[in-house]
């Protein structure tokens, strides 16, 4: 990108993020940006086209949200235990999340409204994610670790778990006083109570 496209970007990023989509308008962001309006739309046609080109090139790493590189890694890693493993993803996505919050907040309330959102979702989420999410899980039922329901199921709730996590800590109570650790603790051993066999 040009260092003006930079600038649009950061500056939408941050109005998508504090105002949302319908909210915001391509003045304020040229505003923010510190460029004429309509060298925006030299380089987006649309509000919408400037929008997607700041949420699409996340997908592959944000969506599911288990496609990144690193993320990849954690799911293809050899652990022990399901707790260690849980452990492992949460840590990683907690990391991701406080990199990234403004990008993710506003994926998260755009993805509702845009049909080419939820598309590229799902095409990433089956292609790069599932697949190994669902090999780990079958792995541990297989191990006696996790009981035995669909893996689309356990990976569910698994992921609930894990989002819910993540949008109390940056969404609804960022400024609280917050044990990361702890909560990490409890989030897990919620999974595992949940997820485990009878008598385990």
């Amino acid at each position: 990108m040009t260092g003006k496209q930079i600038k649009i970007v950061q500056a939408a990023v941050e109005i998508f993020s504090e105002k949302g989509f319908a909210g915001s308008s391509t003045s304020e962001i040229a505003q923010k940006a510190g460029v004429a309006e309509g060298t925006i739309f030299r380089h987006y046609k649309t509000k919408k086209d400037l929008l997607l080109s700041i949420v699409a090139p996340m997908m592959t790493r944000l969506i599911a949200p288990f496609a990144v590189k690193d993320f990849t890694k954690v799911l293809e890693a050899d652990y022990p235990t399901a707790e260690q493993f849980l452990r492992a993803i949460t840590v990683n996505r907690l990391e991701f999340a406080r990199k990234h919050f403004p990008v993710i907040k506003i994926f998260m309330h755009e993805i509702p409204f845009h049909t080419e959102l939820r598309e590229q979702f799902k095409h990433t989420v089956a292609d790069m994610v599932l697949e190994k999410a669902y090999k780990a899980i079958r792995h541990f039922q297989g191990e006696g670790q996790l009981i035995e329901i669909p893996a689309p199921t356990s990976m569910r709730l698994i992921v609930s778990s894990i989002i819910g996590l993540l949008i109390t800590q940056f969404l609804l109570v960022p400024e609280s006083e917050w044990d990361e650790a702890k909560e990490i603790d409890y989030t897990i051993n919620f999974i595992m109570h949940g997820l485990a066999p009878r008598g385990s």
